[in-house]
């Protein structure tokens, strides 16, 4: 009678073990079943990277290409939803202040990270309230 099988928790891979049960059984493990049975992990693999990684780093990078290219008198809407208008930009420290209301003059400090987007010429800004 062949040994059980350890638990799922077991620190052996469930492959690991069959693999070393089919040999101790004097049966040849070829190599074509071990490229076999990895094969869903290599397809596991691959998938996460297609679908997680690459689109993060993809979105990262385009993030910090729009961050690096921010400049005096853009606008853009911050992460929160606070539209403005950019009124200085301090890389060393990591602070943009964005004007937010032209009449009263109305700046707010916020971290270059927290800017959402930039917005293009034909996006309109909300009505503001007056």
């Amino acid at each position: 009678m062949p040994p059980a099988l350890p638990s799922p928790a077991g620190s052996a891979s469930w492959v690991a073990v069959c693999l070393a049960q089919a040999a101790a059984d004097g049966r040849p493990v070829q190599p074509l079943q071990q490229l076999l049975s990895m094969l869903p992990l290599v397809a596991i693999g691959v998938a996460a990277y297609l679908l997680l990684f690459r689109p993060e780093r993809e979105r990262v990078r385009k993030q910090q290409a729009m961050l690096g290219g921010l400049k005096k008198n853009d606008r853009v809407v911050t992460a929160a939803g606070v539209y403005g208008t950019v009124s200085a930009v301090d890389r060393d420290h990591d602070r943009v202040t964005l004007r937010v209301d032209e009449s009263a003059n109305v700046k707010i400090t916020v971290t270059l990270a927290s800017i959402g987007r930039v917005l293009r010429d034909d996006e309109a800004a909300p009505p503001s309230e007056s």
